[in-house]
């Protein structure tokens, strides 16, 4: 079974998108699967079995990007296409069935979505794959003891980032004496690129102590490592769901964004909301004690049975 499955570009949406992957896996185990992703997103689905190859969509103007596109597919007879971006893509290309996802805001949440594509239910949980390699790679920069944190201080945009400030507060009193994680060790993560490194400089200049892990990771090493965590805080990004598909104790902090469309998904995963109207609220009306209490619920939460997906 040959299937085309073009993935959103933007990493939060393609690790919420494997779900869909993972029950096509499970349910056709001899299919072969090509990726049509953004460069962006191409490390979610590079250890993802089954993956035949990736085709990687460059942007270009005035929709240019898809005819090469149209030109590597259509001389294949696919069994199915599953269309993400709500295109006409799959329209020509030769195929048996497709599955199309309609655009446009609606409310619920994002995952409810992208099950309704192929009519799941319940709707499938983001998994994220990695490799025994990748496992390798990282273990360098895991503590010697257990307990590790993990802090995401980036976001696409500025408006969702939590101060600097108050991510430095609720790390020391996650790992003070007296907390819940007394004496764990504080990783800083962000992706790649300068503009990450600027938004993420503030706290690791307040966190000398901390593992500078900002843009030296593959997406595969990043969940190899983010799912040895022992509890991860981010803000609303790509990397706060890949968190939470990794099957670790994931906190997500929201303001301005909806919590009710964008709040991670995984079994040891929750949302905390800054007081205000969901979805309006400045960042800097989420409080430290609130991000606090939030923490320590995630953490009193009972560890996640093994997945299917994970190291391979």
């Amino acid at each position: 079974m040959r299937i085309l499955f073009l993935a959103h570009s933007r990493l939060g949406d393609a690790v919420l998108s494997s779900g869909l992957l993972q029950h096509l896996i499970e349910r056709h185990p001899d299919a072969r699967i090509t990726i049509a992703c953004g460069p962006v997103a191409e490390g979610v689905f590079a250890r993802m079995p089954n993956r035949d190859r990736t085709i990687i969509l460059r942007k270009q103007r005035w929709g240019r990007h898809w005819l090469p596109l149209w030109a590597d597919c259509v001389t294949t007879w696919w069994d199915l296409v599953v269309d993400l971006r709500g295109s006409a893509f799959a329209f020509l290309v030769p195929t048996r069935r497709r599955a199309i996802m309609r655009g446009g805001r609606r409310p619920g949440h994002r995952l409810l979505h992208l099950a309704e594509v192929l009519r799941l239910t319940p709707a499938p949980r983001p998994v994220a794959w990695w490799s025994a390699e990748d496992d390798a790679a990282v273990a360098p920069l895991l503590p010697a003891a257990s307990g590790f944190l993990v802090l995401a201080p980036t976001a696409s945009q500025r408006t969702k980032m939590w101060p600097a400030e108050r991510f430095v507060a609720l790390a020391q009193a996650l790992t003070a004496p007296d907390g819940p994680m007394p004496g764990a060790a504080i990783g800083v993560i962000a992706g790649p690129g300068d503009a990450e490194r600027q938004m993420a400089a503030p706290l690791l200049a307040a966190l000398p102590q901390a593992r500078d892990l900002v843009g030296n990771l593959p997406i595969p090493d990043s969940a190899a490592l983010l799912s040895r965590a022992g509890l991860f805080v981010g803000n609303d990004s790509g990397l706060m769901h890949l968190s939470a598909a990794t099957g670790a104790p994931t906190l997500g902090l929201f303001g301005p964004t909806p919590a009710s469309q964008y709040a991670p998904v995984g079994p040891r995963a929750q949302a905390v909301l800054a007081k205000g109207p969901p979805g309006e609220t400045p960042m800097v009306r989420l409080s430290v004690a609130d991000a606090l209490a939030a923490a320590r619920r995630v953490l009193a939460m009972a560890p996640a049975l093994p997945e299917a997906a994970g190291a391979a």
